[in-house]
């Protein structure tokens, strides 16, 4: 019978005993270890039984992994039948804590406390002291946005402005010519015509 597909009985009396032992069994470690020297004080016989024991354990290490294999392969396939997959698992895992953390005497407390909090006088106090403070800085910014809006505006329409605009614009007509992507393309502010006799 194939090991993989076994089902195996740990309350079993033969435990350990199936045919399926790992490739080197007691007989294998004990005549392996049998030339190795003894440690000072260990009998021969002592050697002995210590070496089946430890096959024994290592068998039945070799049980469990088998049995803890066949247990996880026949979880992962009620999970998939079930449709239950690492994703929902895991959301599933998170709604629970955090359900749990919700429960929590500390997390409890906590909320007593803020909710304690939220309705002193001292919070409604700095809570409306807060919000005028917010509502004069938006006043604030508004009114200096404004300003900055208005003073540009009033610099672009000055006569230096428009000298300076008008530089701009001949010297990249000059520099792009007619090869723009509008073909034929004249200065923004040029009258119609090159100027030639532009100083820049």
């Amino acid at each position: 019978m194939d090991s993989t597909s076994q089902d195996i009985n740990l309350n079993s009396p033969n435990k350990g005993l199936g045919s399926d032992l790992p490739a080197q069994g007691a007989a294998g470690i004990a005549s392996s270890n049998a030339t190795s020297t003894l440690p000072p004080g260990l009998t021969e016989e002592e050697a002995q039984e210590l070496r089946t024991e430890l096959a024994k354990v290592e068998e039945e290490i070799h049980t469990l992994r088998q049995v803890l294999s066949a247990k996880e392969r026949h979880a992962a396939d009620l999970k998939r039948k079930l449709g239950l997959n690492p994703l929902n698992e895991l959301k599933q895992n998170l709604s629970k804590s955090w359900q749990d953390v919700q429960a929590s005497n500390a997390y409890l407390t906590a909320s007593a406390t803020l909710e304690d909090i939220s309705q002193s006088e001292a919070y409604k106090k700095t809570q409306e002291t807060l919000s005028q403070a917010g509502q004069k800085t938006s006043a604030a910014l508004s009114t200096m946005g404004t300003a900055i809006s208005r003073k540009l505006g009033d610099m672009r329409n000055s006569p230096t402005f428009k000298t300076f605009e008008d530089k701009v614009g001949n010297i990249k007509y000059k520099m792009v010519g007619n090869r723009g992507p509008d073909e034929g393309a004249q200065s923004p502010t040029a009258p119609s015509g090159v100027q030639d006799g532009a100083p820049f």
